[in-house]
């Protein structure tokens, strides 16, 4: 499984959101995490993409209006990329990824 870990922007907005949304994101990470496993690239619901003016910061969308911005640190363990997330939550935190 990838190591991940979650910056303090994320975890304050991982807070604010429902029981809904973070269970849909949970879903979404569980889907992301078996596309990283397969080394095929990301399945399209997940809208999985480099954030446009952010070279190193790439978003996914876990609901219609949910979305988490997150990067890729250096590798600790061979072939598992670890996760920095980032922010979570709607198209707002795209202002300040």
């Amino acid at each position: 499984m990838p190591t991940y870990e979650s910056l303090a922007h994320f975890l304050r907005d991982w807070k604010g959101l429902t029981a809904a949304q973070k269970s849909a994101f949970l879903v979404a990470v569980a889907q992301f995490i078996a596309d990283l496993r397969t080394g095929q690239g990301f399945r399209r619901g997940l809208r999985v993409k480099k954030m446009q003016g952010h070279p190193d910061i790439w978003e996914l969308t876990w609901a219609p209006d949910g979305r988490a911005t997150f990067s890729y640190g250096t590798p600790v363990q061979d072939g598992e990329p670890p996760i920095i997330w980032r922010r979570i939550g709607t198209h707002d935190i795209f202002g300040r990824p």
